[in-house]
């Protein structure tokens, strides 16, 4: 009785092994890439694993400005890119249900119904022709076995790759945020430049007025008036780049919210280029959950499924089929008489030589997944780099600023101190219109720096994959 039940249970096992099948694909495993236990530019940060389906938050609500937050989410809401970005998701998403449909038996059902005749010398026949109604109602049932884990595997793989496109759309989400504010970032350094230039024209315009009435008393030489003309026109020439720049960075901005450039324009501001802090006490939560590197490991996790299906091709594959319905010439046709069904055909396939073929697409696959997995180490060696990049802009950018201003400071003082000296008749214009010139630069130098900064800390939120 227990030796019954023990065989019995093996049978039992077996058939469940059998049914379930096994899996050609190699075991996964992610390779290794080393990371230092901090970053070299803060300390006290740690290196990151991925969680890139933690929640972002809007992070541009840091830099306290209206404008952008309306930038931002226009461009959600109207973006090409991030349109096509999500276009492709569904698309993967849609393929890997096309996949996991072969999990499950394919059902179909049918009906016909006809008139025929059929010759009276058809074989065994007895010399007459008969006319008669056929009606069939029936349906069929197909599965194949997945023995060796090609279906699974392509469903793994098909999976993956949907997680690996939802990721590349949460990348161009973030990118395009980042390009937003990095763009917007631009734009204000260039009316804060415009609104230093307009104010050095009036102030350059009344040194020129100075210079012209001095020449007009005898005081003063026509070298000086012509100095004091090309700095002045510089000034003004440099308002005009500066109007063609702002108008290019314009029309940069409408295209990413998906405005036409014709209709789209945003008013010129003046205000403090302070750019906000970005947050480096859990520097690894926010490494962690770059999309880039999530959309790199599951690509990487589907070539390794698909080596699976390419091996599984030189094993049988085995199909089951049912079919039944009703079939009748006359009278009820749901009635059992008229009743019919079949268990099978039961069909097992085995390819026994195809000139290498299928060896070599074990090569291939097993070649992508060494390509991906290339891929996703050079992936996570740039995340390094990027913050490294972006930490080190935002730490030398705050020292330049300090150091820039206090140069402008200097260089305003002397150009004062010049232009006094000759109204006194201490000197000539030329030492006036080099120390204008100077505070100009200095000033102007200011402005770049600043945004410089504001552009860093955009790029730092980027490049640790957005911020909480």
């Amino acid at each position: 009785m227990r030796a019954d039940r023990r065989i019995g249970g093996a049978g039992v096992t077996l058939a469940a092994v059998l049914l379930a099948g096994c899996s050609m694909a190699p075991a996964y495993q992610p390779p290794q890439t080393s990371a230092p236990a901090e970053y070299k530019e803060v300390a006290g940060w740690t290196a990151a694993q991925p969680a890139d389906a933690t929640p972002r938050g809007n992070w541009w609500e840091a830099f306290n400005d209206p404008v952008l937050n309306d930038l931002e989410t226009r461009a959600e809401q109207a973006s090409p890119t991030l349109a096509a970005a999500l276009a492709r998701y569904d698309q993967a998403r849609a393929a890997a249900r096309v996949e996991n449909a072969d999990l499950f038996p394919q059902i179909s059902a049918g009906a016909d119904a006809g008139r025929r005749r059929v010759s009276g010398n058809r074989f065994q026949g007895n010399g007459n022709a008969v006319t008669y109604n056929d009606y069939v109602v029936g349906g069929s049932l197909d599965y194949e076995l997945d023995l060796w884990g090609r279906i699974r595997n392509s469903v793994k793989a098909a999976r993956a790759d949907a997680d690996a496109s939802n990721a590349d759309l949460a990348s161009a989400r973030l990118s395009l945020q980042a390009a937003v504010a990095d763009a917007y970032a631009r734009l204000r350094g260039l009316d804060a430049q415009a609104e230093l230039l307009h104010q050095t024209v009036e102030a350059f315009g009344k040194a020129y007025d100075l210079t012209d009435r001095r020449h007009k008393g005898g005081v003063s030489s026509g070298i000086d008036v012509n100095r004091a003309k090309t700095v002045l026109d510089n000034a003004k020439a440099d308002i005009s780049a500066i109007a063609n720049e702002r108008a290019a960075t314009e029309h940069e901005i409408a295209a990413l919210v998906g405005a036409i450039a014709s209709d789209f324009s945003i008013a010129a501001r003046t205000q403090p280029l302070a750019a906000p802090d970005v947050p480096t006490g859990a520097p690894s939560q926010l490494l962690e959950r770059r999309p880039d590197i999530a959309a790199a490991e599951r690509r990487m996790f589907a070539a390794n499924a698909r080596i699976g299906v390419a091996k599984a091709a030189f094993f049988p594959t085995l199909t089951l089929g049912l079919t039944g319905g009703w079939e009748t010439t006359h009278g009820d046709l749901f009635s059992t008489p008229n009743s019919f069904w079949g268990l099978g055909p039961a069909s097992a396939l085995l390819n026994l030589f195809d000139g290498g073929k299928r060896r070599a697409q074990v090569k291939m696959s097993r070649a992508e997944y060494e390509e991906l997995a290339a891929g996703y180490r050079d992936t996570v060696l740039t995340a390094f780099r990027q913050v490294e990049d972006a930490v080190a802009a935002n730490h030398h950018l705050s020292d330049q600023i300090g150091h820039q201003r206090s140069a402008a400071d200097a260089a305003q003082r002397t150009s004062d101190l010049a232009l006094t000296r000759y109204r006194d008749g201490a000197s000539d214009y030329l030492e006036v219109v080099t120390a204008q010139t100077d505070a100009l630069d200095a000033q102007r130098a200011v402005l770049i720096a600043q945004t410089q900064r504001m552009r860093a800390s955009v790029a730092l939120v980027k490049a640790l994959g957005g911020a909480a």
